[in-house]
């Protein structure tokens, strides 16, 4: 009789609980918790180093000192870089797109598959491509010198229009990605009324199309000057010291400790404030397609002249689109030390494929790199669900609060990420579970967690927004409770976007190297480090042999999540 009458009250007590207002809290509080401890509290252990000089301010000082001008002239080349940057990305991206969507010519169908090559290139690995295609000796510089008889190489990329180039090549797919969406919702009633008013096409695209497409191409513009400013693979390559990630890595390696906590805070806020700023816009686009016609259609190319020049241009388009990746696969059968000053390697071998999986000492970055991409993931599954959940089914205050700290740690370069994490993790404390991180084999997952914090959370967002939230309520009215209704048939039809994104967050920790650079051991070394250091050890077979492997990983990833995405992963991104 007791226990029959003691459980309705239990009951009672818990429904009375769950239906309280401020539960929903006690639900959302490990996702802001796992927030502060990862995200907040690194970066302000940072920002209070930055402070830790005699004067407080003296690092900041310092830093705008006309006296010693290399961290000002760091923030101007990173800035005139990231500037340029989004200018030559825009012209490149939103040309392919308009192209590849409004006319139906000779190669289209070749090209509109190959533009998003570049997305398979890792930042090490793409730019190690332009370094051998068209460095200083380089295959296609030192092959004209040749040819032509030359005393030195005709052109060659270096300095900061190498970063340029590489910066154009390799994120201009934010521009064509954005633009190409935009462009399939244009109505041609539009055009069409524009023209039967006696526009001309200029009049047309400077008044009609261009204001379409300034929402997406704003919102690919910051991205892109946020990605620029956070680079470092390029100017590392490329002899640029003077950017502030490289002022960072400096100051981190010369042991300056304060001084790369002054440069993180600050590059820290600048990446932050864009990021604001990005979506801030994102969320007041006020140029909307209100009319009911149908899409665009692709017009076809029917000059003969025309048809010649396009089949031409598509042959160089196609050229230029898989020489980066060619030119690793060539080099990757190459012989260690034999490549000098020939065109092409003199020597072949398959030694190093087979290095790569038998050799314990070339295997063993491949194996770090796997598990810890594996641990990293596992926390982004978990979280990333788990956030996208209470962001779109729950209604709470500080959505936006919570929103912006997981897309925080996106923005910020790896740099910084790594710089916060020595600040906060160098010593004991409750968040690390009273242990030392740095130097263990958690510092690099923990790392890998936080850089991509929002690619799960945003496929997974997505899958949640296009389902019918009244199949959970008929669920829950039909008995079956929170629990039942969320495995049995929220995971169920998510699946997809989850997967997708996990699949991202899994392939973008196997390549991450800015982080890793700075806080990996010797016996965590991951797979983009053993890239690095195979390279300036001229053992270039191996490091080709390396980013041909992480290549092909990349493209089935790729291809996987575009097939459970529908073609929407690239959002993902």
């Amino acid at each position: 009789m007791n226990k029959q009458t003691f459980q309705p009250l239990q009951d009672s007590k818990w429904a009375r609980l769950t239906r309280s207002p401020s539960f929903i809290y006690v639900l959302i509080s490990p996702l802001f918790l796992i927030l502060f401890a990862y995200v907040i509290y690194p970066f302000y252990q940072t920002f209070i180093q930055s402070f830790s000089s005699e004067s407080g301010l003296a690092n900041y000082k310092r830093f705008f000192s006309f006296e010693s001008t290399a961290n000002l002239e760091a923030l101007w080349t990173s800035v005139y870089i990231s500037s340029i940057s989004v200018i030559t990305c825009a012209i490149v991206g939103v040309t392919m797109a308009f192209l590849l969507e409004r006319y139906d010519f000779p190669g289209r169908r070749v090209l509109s598959v190959l533009v998003l090559v570049p997305m398979a290139l890792p930042p090490l690995v793409g730019v190690l491509s332009f370094t051998f295609l068209y460095g200083e000796s380089g295959i296609i510089p030192r092959g004209l010198q040749h040819l032509f008889n030359l005393q030195q190489v005709p052109f060659s990329l270096k300095g900061v229009w190498g970063v340029i180039v590489v910066h154009t090549f390799t994120m201009y797919t934010y521009f064509y990605l954005t633009a190409s969406a935009a462009i399939k919702g244009l109505d041609p009633s539009l055009e069409e009324a524009a023209t039967n008013l006696g526009a001309s096409r200029i009049r047309i695209w400077r008044k009609v199309i261009l204001p379409m497409l300034t929402p997406s191409i704003v919102a690919a513009a910051l991205l892109v000057f946020m990605i620029a400013m956070a680079s470092y693979t390029a100017p590392l390559i490329f002899g640029v010291e003077r950017t502030m990630t490289m002022q960072i890595y400096l100051s981190r390696t010369n042991g300056n400790l304060d001084m790369a906590a002054t440069q993180s805070t600050i590059l820290s806020f600048v990446s932050i404030t864009f990021l604001i700023i990005m979506r801030w816009y994102q969320n007041r686009r006020n140029y909307q397609n209100l009319s009911k016609g149908i899409g665009v259609h692709r017009s076809e190319v029917k000059s003969k002249v025309m048809k010649m020049v396009s089949i031409l241009l598509s042959i160089i388009g196609v050229i230029i689109l898989l020489l980066p990746i060619l030119t690793l696969i060539l080099i990757s059968f190459s012989v260690d030390g034999t490549w000098t000053i020939q065109v092409l390697p003199p020597q072949y071998t398959f030694d190093h494929y087979i290095a790569l999986f038998t050799d314990e000492r070339t295997w063993r970055p491949i194996w770090n790199s796997l598990q810890m991409g594996f641990v990293a993931t596992v926390g982004n599954i978990l979280f990333g669900v788990a956030a996208a959940y209470a962001m779109v089914r729950l209604n709470f205050k500080g959505k936006t609060l919570l929103d912006i700290l997981i897309m925080v740690p996106w923005a910020l370069p790896g740099t910084v990420v790594a710089v916060n994490l020595i600040a906060a993790f160098s010593e004991e404390n409750i968040f690390a579970f009273n242990q030392v991180l740095i130097g263990t084999f958690w510092i690099l997952p923990l790392a890998y967690f936080i850089r991509h914090l929002p690619l799960v959370f945003r496929s997974t967002s997505a899958s949640l927004l296009q389902m019918d939230q009244t199949i959970e309520e008929a669920s829950r009215s039909l008995g079956a409770d929170w629990w039942m209704t969320f495995r049995r048939i929220v995971l169920p039809l998510t699946l997809t976007g989850i997967l997708a994104g996990t699949l991202l967050a899994f392939v973008q920790s196997i390549g991450e190297f800015v982080a890793s650079i700075l806080i990996y051991s010797m016996s965590t070394m991951p797979l983009s480090v053993a890239i690095f250091q195979k390279m300036y050890a001229f053992k270039f077979g191996t490091a080709c042999a390396y980013g041909v492997l992480q290549i092909i990983l990349i493209l089935i990833v790729l291809m996987i999540s575009e097939k459970l995405s529908k073609g929407s992963a690239g959002s993902a991104i």
